[in-house]
């Protein structure tokens, strides 16, 4: 079992495969590293390093009471870099951890990064407002917060549903994918998810996206229930200088586990282009 203890004491689990170029993969909430089986597999089978963290307050990682948002989640994966010493990394964030890819480059640069991957990411902001009115409201955002408030398990179970498109009609469910999901879910501290609904939805990532400087591929499904693509990836490529959009019909949030097949395929394709 890896992990790196930070400089605040916080012990990080993380996976790290292979010897090639580096791929680093971050994950969505409430989840943890082993949501990227499937990409960690495929990659490190083809000769990269694949390396995968459970964010604090998630997974193995430790819970902490504090510094669930977005910067400490950056400096937390930049600390990871520098101990790796990563190089010439590939960097991957679906959901969550693509709000987590753009705001490490914004903070810490590209000088160890050379491509970046955002699947069905949050930025620029999710939360409905005045200047994002095609965005969440804040009553489904409060939804979400009492639902882990107070029953954790059955709001994980329920909200594997629209995540991986199973609620749509003549849906191919797996048991086994929304068993996982509640698995992953239930391994988070309580306090760390909480946290996290304000972290993923009102960090506003505009400026962060204008930093990036390294060639991106932006991938969203447009049947995204979760984070739907005209108030995000659609938005993203606009604000990405280098930013390249892919947009998948019919799939849904959790598409790099339900459709991996598609998604590491054009993964592929753009870290060999």
């Amino acid at each position: 079992m890896s992990t790196l203890t930070l400089k605040d004491g916080t012990t990080i689990y993380y996976k790290d495969w292979g010897t090639g170029q580096p791929i680093t993969f971050s994950h969505g909430w409430p989840l943890n590293a082993d949501a990227w089986d499937a990409q960690m597999l495929f990659f490190g089978n083809l000769g990269y390093r694949v390396i995968a963290h459970d964010r604090r307050s998630h997974g193995r990682s430790s819970q902490t009471w504090d510094g669930n948002e977005m910067n400490t989640y950056a400096d937390d994966l930049a600390e990871l870099f520098e101990a790796l010493d990563l190089k010439d990394a590939i960097m991957v964030g679906h959901s969550t951890g693509g709000g987590e890819v753009a705001r490490y480059i914004s903070r810490h640069g590209t000088s160890r990064v050379a491509k970046a991957v955002l699947i069905s990411a949050v930025p620029p902001i999710m939360v409905k407002s005045e200047h994002n009115p095609i965005g969440t409201p804040i009553e489904a955002l409060n939804a979400i917060r009492n639902g882990v408030v107070n029953d954790r398990s059955q709001f994980y179970k329920d909200l594997s549903l629209p995540f991986f498109g199973y609620n749509r009609p003549g849906a191919t469910i797996s048991e086994g994918v929304r068993e996982n999901f509640w698995f992953e879910g239930m391994q988070s501290g309580i306090k760390g998810s909480y946290d996290c609904i304000k972290a993923f939805s009102e960090t506003d990532f505009t400026e962060d996206l204008k930093k990036i400087d390294v060639p991106t591929l932006v991938m969203h499904g447009d049947d995204d229930q979760i984070v739907p693509f005209p108030d995000a990836g659609a938005l993203t490529v606009k604000l990405v200088p280098t930013a390249t959009l892919k947009v998948y019909p019919g799939f849904p949030h959790g598409m790099p586990i339900t459709h991996a097949d598609v998604i590491n395929k054009d993964l592929l394709e753009f870290l060999k282009s």
